[in-house]
C-alpha cells in the first residue's frame, strides 16, 4: 500500500487545500499520516471553513474531517518523521504555513529528502510553495533554482493583505511566495489565465491555491502510479 506524509500548519492550513488531498488519497488506498511541527493538533484557517468564503459545501466537509480525522488530531511531531518512510510528502498550504512549516528546518529536510530520492514525490501546495525560498539542496544550493513551479500569487495576495501587508485577523505577512521563491531561481508560472495550476518538474509537484487541490491530488496518484478514485 502506498503511503503520504502530510505536512500541515498548527497556525492555520487552507481547508479544501488539505481535507480534498487528504481523502482522496485515503479513498484510492494511500496509508495517509499527519504531522505538524510540535505535533500538536493542526489549525484550520477560519476564512476556509466560511460559508460565504467558500461555499456552504466545502464548509461543512472541512468542518466535519477536521474535527473527525484521528489522524488530523493525533499528528506527529514532523521531528520524528522520516520521507524516506513515505512515497510521497504532502505539504497543505494556506497563510498559516508562512509562520511555521515553511520556517521549520525539519520541513524542509522532509522536503529536500523527497524531491531528491529516486522514490519518493513531494506535493506543495499554495502558500506552503513558499518553503521552496528556504530550503537548500544537499550540495548547499536553493533546491527550487532551475525548477518549474507554480503557487500563491502576488496577484492574488494584493486582494487580501492591505497597504502593510496587513491580513485581515491583523497579522503582518512576513513575505509574499512568488517573490520569494523567485528570488531564489525557480522558474514561476502561475498560470493565471487558466482554472487550475499544478506544475510537475521531476518528483516536485507544485499546485497554485484551492481551486487547484483536487488536480494537485490527481496528479500526485497519477505520479504515484495510483488509480484516481471515480
Amino acid at each position: 500500500m502506498p503511503s503520504a506524509l502530510f505536512v500541515v500548519s498548527e497556525h492555520g492550513y487552507w481547508g479544501e487545500e488539505c481535507i480534498e488531498p487528504l481523502t482522496t488519497l485515503t479513498d484510492a488506498g494511500v496509508d495517509v499520516t499527519v504531522a505538524t511541527p510540535s505535533g500538536e493538533k493542526p489549525v484550520v484557517d477560519e476564512r476556509s471553513v466560511d460559508p460565504e468564503e467558500v461555499g456552504e459545501e466545502t464548509a461543512a466537509h472541512v468542518v466535519e474531517v477536521h474535527e473527525t480525522d484521528e489522524r488530523l488530531n493525533d499528528p506527529t511531531p514532523i521531528a520524528r518523521t522520516d520521507a524516506a518512510d513515505y512515497d510521497a510528502v504532502v505539504f497543505p498550504g494556506g497563510h498559516g504555513t508562512a509562520w511555521d512549516v515553511n520556517q521549520d528546518s525539519d520541513a524542509r529536510r522532509l522536503l529536500r529528502d523527497a524531491v531528491e530520492s529516486d522514490s519518493e514525490k513531494a506535493l506543495v501546495v499554495c502558500h506552503a510553495v513558499g518553503i521552496l525560498a528556504f530550503t537548500r539542496d544537499s550540495d548547499g544550493g536553493f533546491l527550487a533554482a532551475g525548477r518549474s513551479v507554480t503557487g500563491f500569487p502576488n496577484a492574488w495576495e494584493e486582494g487580501i493583505v492591505d497597504e502593510d501587508d496587513l491580513m485581515p485577523d491583523g497579522r503582518k505577512l512576513p513575505y509574499w511566495v512568488e517573490d520569494e521563491v523567485k528570488a531564489v531561481g525557480a522558474e514561476w508560472d502561475a498560470e493565471l489565465d487558466a482554472d487550475t495550476s499544478v506544475t510537475v518538474d521531476g518528483d516536485l509537484i507544485t499546485a497554485r491555491g484551492p481551486p487547484s487541490s483536487a488536480a494537485a491530488a490527481r496528479t500526485l496518484l497519477e505520479e504515484l502510479g495510483v488509480e484516481s478514485p471515480a
